[in-house]
């Protein structure tokens, strides 16, 4: 995908006009429109508060990942000494027989969770 079409995909699922986007950038409509047709593309401090805005990361909007997990995300503390970064940094460390405890653990989560709802 483009990154214009991109750009106007999230700018829809936010539910906000062009004349929004260009407002909180301190910027024309006509410069986002630009962006979105693929006329030009921003500028890296540009791009960094796109993905502020957004609540995306620079790499979703580079199309680098289909994840849009943002640095606020990764952030989020979980606890006083974990935040959400540390916690997949030590996921992807795991080796397989912790890994597939770990795995096991969240579909366990992940039903108790939905007989929560259901209640």
């Amino acid at each position: 995908m483009e990154f214009g079409k991109l750009l106007t995909e999230l700018r829809k699922e936010k539910g906000v006009l062009q004349k929004d986007v260009a407002e909180h950038l301190n910027m024309t409509v006509s410069t986002i429109s630009n962006y979105e047709k693929g006329v030009h593309m921003p500028d890296l401090h540009t791009l960094i508060m796109l993905a502020d805005y957004f609540d995306v990361s620079t790499d979703y909007l580079l199309q680098r990942t289909n994840y849009k997990t943002s640095l606020n995300t990764l952030s989020y503390k979980l606890s006083d000494d974990y935040t959400v970064s540390d916690f997949i940094n030590t996921v992807v460390e795991l080796d397989t027989r912790n890994m597939q405890a770990l795995l096991d653990y969240y579909e366990l989560l992940m039903l108790r969770n939905s007989i929560k709802r259901v209640k």
